[in-house]
């Protein structure tokens, strides 16, 4: 199997050793995947910086955070991509929060999921509904650590699916986001309750929290834009056939049975609910609060 990665991250100050980590868990668990790295560092300018057998380090585009930095990344690879049965798009914060689903990556899930229209990580959730440009939502695929084949990732065409910052946001850090933003109140409050720090219903914070005022406000914009562009970017996937597939359900799902046994349209509730280890029952009928 070959894989390319692309390894999004912004300098090597802040977790100066997730690239190395990133390695050591391909190493240890993947040991038979013949692995490209692409590291796109949007702390660097826009060329190629370093060169080395199966690694390239290139400067990216920042200008939508790590979701413009995936397009520098596949952008340097150009038709080579179709070389690569899948892509693992990574961050360098992906071992922050909950990560104990990267050990769930073993060769049986990746190969499960070659040639499939899927998409293999940790699927997030709210506890109800939101509603996004026209759109009801709850879940999304954690971008710090996602499998996909290149077919879907070609179809997207760009990892970005919004940059207008005018659509979205006043420009005042007591009501942050525009009365006509075309997001409901409560996707408002998830994301600005998350933001400062607080506790949304699920029992976990922020491991950075933001100082909603002036000096704070576009740090706050553009994090929020991040936000907006991985719950964005699952319901395109999605609207292209690409399934999200939770890496934790998949593995149990593949213990003593055969890929094609499983029920790859199961819905994402149902996969959250069944899974192993950290199984999460989740109301998927609350009205959306606009």
């Amino acid at each position: 199997m070959r894989v390319l990665t692309i390894f999004v991250r912004h300098g090597t100050t802040k977790y100066a050793m997730a690239e190395a980590e990133l390695s050591e868990l391909f190493r240890t668990q993947l040991s038979d995947v013949d692995r490209t790295t692409v590291v796109v560092d949007t702390a660097l300018p826009s060329w190629e910086s370093e060169r080395a057998p199966n690694r390239l380090v290139i400067g990216g585009d920042n200008s939508a955070s790590e979701f413009s930095a995936f397009d520098s990344g596949v952008a340097s690879v150009g038709d080579d991509i179709w070389g690569y049965d899948l892509i693992n798009i990574a961050t360098s914060a992906f071992r922050q929060l909950y990560w104990d689903y990267l050990e769930r990556f073993r060769p049986e899930v990746l190969s499960a999921i070659v040639g499939r229209p899927a998409c293999l990580g940790h699927i997030d959730c709210y506890n109800h509904p939101i509603e996004v440009r026209g759109c009801v939502s709850q879940h999304w695929m954690r971008t710090a650590c996602i499998f996909l084949p290149p077919t879907a990732l070609k179809i997207l065409g760009s990892f970005i699916s919004t940059r207008d910052r005018e659509e979205w946001f006043s420009g005042d850090p007591e009501a942050p986001f525009r009365a006509d933003a075309p997001l409901s109140d409560a996707y408002k409050r998830f994301i600005t309750d998350w933001l400062v720090g607080n506790d949304i219903g699920q029992g976990v914070t922020w491991h950075t929290r933001i100082t909603l005022n002036e000096a704070g406000l576009p740090e706050f914009e553009r994090k929020a834009m991040a936000i907006l562009n991985e719950h964005l970017l699952g319901l395109r996937l999605r609207a292209a056939g690409c399934r999200t597939i939770d890496v934790t359900w998949l593995s149990g799902q593949l213990a003593g049975r055969r890929p094609d046994a499983v029920d790859w349209n199961t819905p994402w509730w149902r996969q959250l609910a069944s899974r192993d280890r950290h199984a999460l029952s989740v109301s998927t009928g609350a009205p959306v609060v606009s």
